[in-house]
């Protein structure tokens, strides 16, 4: 006799927790639908304005409002990118807290899970169904807000605000972090639930171990996970380069930063003369390097979600063997 699948189970949690799932789902139509609608509005200001004479670079008289208005369907366009940005940013930490708490903490904690296990139900099948409604829903959720998110972002009106591939919340978005983030928030509430066993707590667990893993991948990791390039002297830097570090290179060969040169002051500095012996340097990544630091972290992330879901499946069998 073939086991049995993981359908009834699968079912089961998803008629528990189906009112979360849509009430997600509509933030994220939502978000999509009011992207477009201003992506739509800051295209046709674009076609609009090439038509008046106008010029946001000349003042031209009786051209007053008609560049105002310009500049507030670029900027409300510019505001919602940013906004997709951070949701897409802040995505994994709601769905690890969702995981952590209602689902996993909160049958611990009343002890529901125990119906589950006399029906026929084993622990490893009860945590892999619970698991299954968002991890989809975070892989199909979180890609098609991307898709969206890349399209906005590259195929959207040249407008005269700037958005850099490197900025921290947009970085996510053009490829498939916020997944792979989404992913690993959901192993690391599954494991909170199973260790904490208490609903608040788990959910709090989740999103301090969550959001501080992001902050020190952002703040101290990314930009060391593919080789810097350094130009030196009167070299200049390529197009959307994301300059990381910059200063001086001494005759001894010794490099000090431009911070600290401003710690050590100007004045009693070699920083103060480039002329004796010093050299001018700025470590950067061109805007190739995207997809290699993209990638990189991404398969970071991955990995780590894959251990902490074998993590999970451990303390379980060893809790309730």
């Amino acid at each position: 006799m073939s086991a049995p699948t993981l359908r009834g189970p699968v079912r089961v949690a998803v008629r528990q927790h189906r009112r979360v799932l849509w009430a997600g789902t509509a933030l994220l139509v939502l978000t999509a639908a009011i992207l477009l609608y201003q992506r739509y509005l800051a295209t046709s200001a674009v076609s609009d304005f090439a038509g008046t004479g106008c010029s946001v670079q000349v003042t031209t008289a009786g051209c007053g409002d008609t560049v105002r208005g310009f500049f507030d369907a670029q900027y409300a366009f510019h505001q919602w990118l940013g906004n997709t940005g951070a949701l897409l940013f802040a995505l994994p930490v709601v769905v690890g807290a969702f995981v952590a708490g209602p689902v996993i903490g909160r049958e611990l904690e009343s002890g529901t899970y125990k119906l589950a296990w006399t029906q026929s139900v084993s622990p490893a099948r009860w945590l892999a169904a619970k698991l299954t409604a968002p991890v989809v829903w975070t892989v199909v959720g979180g890609t098609a807000l991307v898709i969206l998110y890349r399209a906005s972002r590259f195929q959207g009106p040249e407008g005269v605000y700037s958005v850099y591939w490197y900025d921290r919340l947009g970085f996510a978005g053009l490829g498939p972090l916020p997944v792979a983030y989404g992913l690993l928030g959901i192993a690391l509430g599954a494991l909170a639930g199973l260790l904490v066993r208490r609903t608040v707590l788990a959910m709090s667990a989740t999103a301090l171990a969550l959001g501080g893993a992001m902050l020190a991948m952002i703040t101290w990791l990314r930009p060391y996970l593919w080789p810097i390039e350094t130009v030196t002297g009167d070299g200049r830097l390529p197009d959307l380069a994301w300059t990381l570090q910059d200063g001086v290179i001494l005759a001894s060969g010794e490099r000090m930063t431009r911070e600290e040169c401003m710690a050590t002051g100007w004045s009693s500095s070699p920083c103060q003369t480039l002329q004796e012996g010093g050299r001018h340097f700025t470590d950067y990544h061109p805007a190739s390097h995207f997809w290699p630091l993209q990638l990189m972290e991404t398969g970071i992330v991955l990995a780590v979600a894959a251990v902490v879901v074998l993590a999970a499946f451990r303390v379980l069998r060893r809790s309730h063997a």
